[in-house]
């Protein structure tokens, strides 16, 4: 799946996530922080923001949930398979909605990796030759509920919610 150019920055695009769900638990995964994460915790003083360098989460982290989690300038100081085993972590264990920015040919990572974590591409950026790519997910909209799951479809649909057997 190709993502068209976005004509904004990735700091704006971070800014955006940030005002959109407004986390009062922040998960920052990477190597520093961003100036939209700055603005973010002055326009939200009372939210908690952890920040953790590239690599395996911190024990006092891992066992934490967060309302987001944003990993930034992290996955290009990985390996990749310490890059999978964190993304998938903090997917099932500590942040229903992630953001990942990430320079694909700096990591050595492809799309795909990112799709089979069930990370979306949602924006590219590119500044002369760097290309960034956010990559997103969350939870609520993982999967759309199938049409087919509903009663009127039971072979008894009088019965559904009725009987356990």
């Amino acid at each position: 799946m190709n993502v068209a150019i976005s004509s904004r920055t990735p700091q704006q695009a971070l800014a955006a996530l940030l005002d959109r769900y407004a986390p009062a638990r922040l998960l920052l995964i990477g190597a520093s922080e961003f100036p939209a994460l700055s603005a973010f915790k002055e326009a939200h003083p009372d939210s908690v923001v952890a920040h953790a360098a590239p690599g395996a989460l911190p024990a006092d982290l891992a066992g934490q949930r967060f309302d987001l989690a944003l990993v930034v300038d992290c996955l290009e100081h990985l390996p990749k398979r310490d890059g999978l085993n964190l993304l998938g972590g903090i997917r099932n264990l500590n942040a229903s909605r992630i953001a990942v920015v990430a320079d694909l040919s700096a990591c050595g990572w492809q799309e795909t990796d990112f799709y089979s974590l069930a990370l979306q591409a949602s924006e590219r950026f590119q500044r002369d030759d760097q290309v960034l790519t956010l990559f997103t997910y969350d939870l609520l909209d993982y999967k759309q509920v199938p049409d087919w799951l509903n009663s009127r479809f039971w072979a008894n649909p009088e019965n559904f919610g009725k009987y356990w057997w």
